[in-house]
């Protein structure tokens, strides 16, 4: 019995994570794309999805978990303790960015089917570790703004979003996004744009 019940756990998991795998792709590639959509090209029948997502909001709200889990991965792994802290900015931008170019159509989606709040709690790790590094450039001088360091990665988490609404609208280039936002991100911290351009060239020549 319990060798039954394991080999049903164990299938309906490889069936949730396919249902998974193949909702992002067909989401990205329509983002209107509908759970009978996700069912057939999944292989499974429509009661199966339903089975695992009640609705199509929480297999969205399951997807932007998972993707900001890999941004708070990529930005963890892009961070170096020796880096100063425009460094750590520029770095942590340019990892996220590539993962976040990944998911940027979903996101975008979220926003519409996810509340604010959802979404803000979802980041929230990633915002404290952002506050950190601002504070430390704060104090050290490396960075100058009126706004508090806590602010300022609200600033910078918009910002993200910004640009991945551009990037959707036609207004930007998805290859020149990552550059422009750590860019960006640096000269709202008080970087000058000089200084911003050198360091972000850098830390993608290093990433």
């Amino acid at each position: 019995m319990t060798a039954m019940t394991t080999g049903n756990t164990s299938r309906a998991d490889t069936n949730r994570r396919r249902i998974l795998d193949v909702a992002l792709a067909e989401l990205l590639r329509d983002p209107d794309a509908s759970m009978d959509q996700i069912a057939r090209a999944a292989g499974v029948v429509r009661r199966t999805v339903y089975g695992h997502f009640p609705s199509r909001e929480a297999l969205i709200g399951t997807l932007v978990d998972e993707a900001v889990q890999v941004l708070t991965d990529a930005d963890l792994c892009a961070r170096d303790d020796g880096a100063g802290p425009a460094d750590a900015v520029a770095r942590s931008v340019l990892a996220v960015w590539e993962i976040a170019d990944r998911y940027r159509l979903l996101i975008a989606l979220a926003q519409r089917t996810v509340t604010v709040q959802g979404i803000r709690d979802r980041l929230a790790p990633l915002r404290e570790e952002k506050t950190r590094v601002l504070q430390r450039g704060l104090d050290e001088g490396v960075f100058s703004s009126p706004l508090p360091a806590a602010a300022l990665a609200f600033v910078h988490e918009q910002l993200l979003f910004a640009v991945m609404e551009a990037v959707n609208e036609g207004l930007l280039p998805p290859e020149e996004a990552g550059h422009a936002a750590a860019v960006t991100a640096l000269t709202a911290a008080g970087v000058p744009a000089d200084t911003a351009r050198e360091l972000v060239a850098r830390a993608g020549e290093t990433a």
